[in-house]
């Protein structure tokens, strides 16, 4: 007989975790075996505790938030992640009626003259694994839950361990409203995370970084687990020479600044005609002086989530410095961003002169860093687009009918604002699109239709009538 391999202590304990996590797997497998039909009275409660779980903490849950970035606008918490959350849940409770019924459809000739007849049902996928990131903590745990719950299902979460106070509480609120057996979260590091998506879900939602993307699809793929990822990317700005540079510039300020960039839709790049490529820049800069007079001071401005987001970002503007780039930083109050209780703010710098081969035109930026690309013709501003990583958005800028029908024809992206930004994502009435591997799949798919972690049966019934 072999000598058992010797196990250290970490990997020990991560082999308890998954183990434990598999129980959990086991046990809201069988409760919704056992469960089924889920009807649309359990559906309508579930979702009725998830709304309440946010309605009444959403003061407890904006502290956590500002709690783990250090400063985080209580407003604007409460805007883009109590409040989208929430209408998320009304809007399943709206719909589900319409989502749980079949729809008939026709059968080909001559089954349909034999008596027979033919419908969908739509169907819970069974326990669903979610994966939410730290930018929106708890817009991107909830919105993404009222559909899973809507459909059906059970689930099981893991939050992001760079928002620890947020998860935490999450946990222990889920834990008050919810049984084990109905929602279940896992708390930990990256080693939790890729353990949770080695797991045999029904359903794996992820939602954060490209790099980190891949590797939960490899470990899903083990189970031939089917994935629904949303990863970003960086989102041009192309501004017409027949944009107003003014309204431009104060509409792409508060998508860029928002969360302080930290967002996955924020406007990463701007493509703008050469010759007014200068005056395009000081636009921005007059408008975030004004929308943002002090930045260190400034409650209404976001702090970076922490020290290593905020060291990968300088490590960007170090880089395109290094490497011919001219860097203005837009700083109208000459604050200083050097003592310890503000060491994760971060200004709005702008950056020009860069080259494809700087760190900053490669990754995604998340964080207020904003790059000038000039171009001589939109022909050539098309191609750039297209010829990197299809972007998750598109934003126009121009009073160019013709033009703008032209670059919406010949550019590829998940979606498009026209005269501003990020106006596209969260609406309930509007599919969100995939483009490439930057997938944003939605959970919602349009008003009418149905979430995505519903699935369906084809029945086809035929009546003895001889």
């Amino acid at each position: 007989m072999g000598t058992p391999m010797a196990v250290d202590r970490d990997d020990q304990t991560l082999m308890a975790m998954r183990a434990a996590m598999l129980d959990v797997l086991d046990a809201q497998h069988e409760a919704f075996r056992k469960e089924a039909p889920v009807t649309l009275e359990t559906r309508l409660d579930r979702l009725r505790r998830g709304t309440a779980i946010l309605v009444d903490h959403q003061d407890d849950l904006v502290e956590a938030m500002a709690a783990d970035f250090a400063r985080r606008p209580q407003l604007m918490s409460k805007f883009t992640d109590i409040a989208s959350a929430v209408k998320a849940f009304k809007f399943a409770q709206k719909h589900l009626r319409a989502w749980m019924k079949p729809q008939k459809r026709r059968l080909e000739f001559p089954l349909g003259l034999l008596g027979a007849k033919a419908r969908i049902e739509y169907q819970p996928k069974g326990v669903v694994g979610l994966i939410s990131p730290w930018n929106f903590p708890v817009n991107l745990t909830f919105g993404p839950l009222a559909g899973i719950l809507a459909a059906g299902n059970r689930v099981m979460i893991k939050p992001s361990e760079i928002t620890p106070q947020t998860s935490d509480l999450m946990e222990r609120l889920f834990t008050q409203y919810f049984s084990g057996e109905e929602i279940s979260v896992v708390t930990g590091g990256a080693d939790v995370g890729q353990a949770f998506s080695a797991l045999p879900f029904d359903h794996l939602l992820f939602t954060g970084a490209t790099s980190v993307g891949r590797h939960v699809m490899r470990a899903a793929a083990e189970n031939l687990t089917p994935v629904t990822l949303e990863l970003g990317g960086k989102s041009p700005v192309l501004v017409s020479g027949s944009a107003d540079l003014a309204q431009m510039a104060e509409r792409v300020v508060v998508g860029k600044m928002m969360n302080a960039g930290q967002i996955c839709l924020a406007p990463d790049y701007m493509l703008v005609p050469e010759a007014k490529l200068a005056e395009a820049k000081q636009a921005v800069a007059d408008a975030a002086a004004r929308l943002y007079p002090t930045v260190k001071s400034n409650s209404d401005y976001t702090s970076i989530i922490n020290g290593r987001h905020k060291a990968r970002l300088l490590a960007y503007i170090e880089d395109a410095r290094a490497k011919g780039a001219e860097i203005t930083v837009v700083n109208p109050a000459s604050e200083q961003f050097t003592d310890e209780e503000n060491s994760n703010i971060l200004p709005l710098h702008l950056v020009s002169d860069v080259r494809d081969d700087m760190a900053i035109m490669q990754e995604e930026i998340f964080g207020p860093l904003l790059p000038f690309v000039p171009y001589d013709h939109v022909e050539d501003a098309i191609n750039y687009v297209n010829s990197h990583d299809r972007p998750l958005g598109l934003y126009y800028f121009g009073s160019d009918a013709s033009e703008e029908r032209h670059v919406l024809e010949r550019t590829f992206s998940g979606g498009v604002t026209v005269n501003d930004v990020v106006w596209h994502v969260g609406h309930e009435d509007l599919p969100l699109a995939v483009s490439g591997h930057r997938a944003w799949a939605a959970i919602m798919d349009g008003k009418g239709s149905r979430p995505l972690a519903m699935q369906n049966r084809f029945i086809v019934r035929r009546k003895s009538i001889w």
